[in-house]
């Protein structure tokens, strides 16, 4: 210990910092709030209203940034799940997340908690199976996925008249495929800006997810640059991030419209590219009448560390939204 701190002033979180396709998850290990007990949509409200603060505290600057997602881990819900998880961003928690989902995984496996196999993960939105089917590599089923609805038409300032579905996958999305922009990576500011219009053309116009629930995701599509995969994708995140992974849940979504459609088979192998380059493969299955998405994709620890939060430091909360 350093002679000049005093450790009654210091709050120290476990943490295993992750990437899946390039997009970060900082994986809370030891040091969380206590969240007590009840349902994980109970606690995820918890966690909100009551420990707003140390979610800041883990993922925005000066300890992280905007685009990294937490996972704060807790015990399971499901006798037979592994873990909980709570996933969170910049603004606030998250209802699921696919690429933080892989990241847990990855890094149960680099702590020793499981091997190659079959495991279950709770979430606030449903528990989730994944299998670790080698090093790194894993695939989720994810929550059930749907269209909600199809063709919706807005008018987005700058753009004009824009139509997509919404559809959920974990998330709410509004997914786009006719918007006339160049999904390259050297044009990600301008496809933020983009997004955020239409994000903002959706809230004044009020249109919603069901039950009123928030489109707090847009994503859209172009050719892939890789002939080998079916699409490549932009997506626009809650707190005004993009998201460096094709997106878990965004596929999700995809998958059912496409199903929906008829445009892709139960089984059938979706290749969805990001728009960095990083790939998730698809699938979906139907399961009594619902339909269930299937993401694989890769993850890699990047580090494992302790966060230092002085009670003597202005900005130990971090620099809030």
């Amino acid at each position: 210990m350093p002679p000049f701190s005093d450790e009654a002033t210091l709050q120290r979180v476990g943490i295993i910092d992750t990437h899946t396709g390039g997009e970060p998850t900082r994986i809370v290990i030891s040091g969380g709030p206590d969240l007590g007990t009840g349902t994980l949509l109970e606690q995820k409200d918890r966690f909100q209203k009551e420990f707003d603060e140390f979610r800041s505290a883990v993922v925005n600057e000066p300890r992280g940034s905007d685009v990294m997602v937490g996972a704060l881990l807790r015990p399971p819900i499901n006798p037979d799940s592994i873990a909980s998880v709570i996933f969170f961003n910049n603004i606030g928690p998250l209802n699921m997340c696919g690429h933080g989902t892989i990241g847990v995984a990855v890094a149960h496996e680099y702590l020793g908690r499981i091997k190659s196999g079959h495991y279950k993960l709770d979430t606030p939105v449903g528990t989730v199976k994944f299998e670790l089917t080698e090093r790194n590599k894993v695939t989720i089923q994810n929550v059930p996925a749907y269209r909600y609805r199809k063709n919706v038409e807005i008018e987005v300032d700058e753009l004009g008249k824009i139509r997509g579905d919404i559809a959920w996958g974990g998330n709410w999305f509004f997914l786009v495929n006719d918007h006339g922009q160049e999904l390259t990576l050297s044009n990600v500011e301008h496809l933020r800006s983009v997004t955020l219009k239409i994000r903002e053309a959706l809230k004044a116009s009020g249109i919603t997810g069901k039950d009123h629930q928030e489109i707090d995701h847009i994503e859209l599509f172009s050719a892939p640059e890789d002939p080998n995969n079916d699409s490549r994708n932009f997506v626009l995140c809650p707190g005004g991030a993009y998201d460096r992974s094709p997106c878990g849940t965004g596929t999700s979504a995809k998958l059912a419209c496409l199903h929906t459609d008829g445009k892709l088979a139960p089984g059938q192998v979706f290749r969805q590219e990001s728009i960095i380059g990083s790939l998730f493969e698809g699938s979906i299955s139907e399961r009594d009448g619902e339909l269930i998405p299937s993401i694989t994709g890769t993850a890699y620890v990047n580090a494992e560390a302790t966060l230092i939060l002085d009670l003597n430091d202005p900005f130990r909360f971090g620099i809030q939204h």
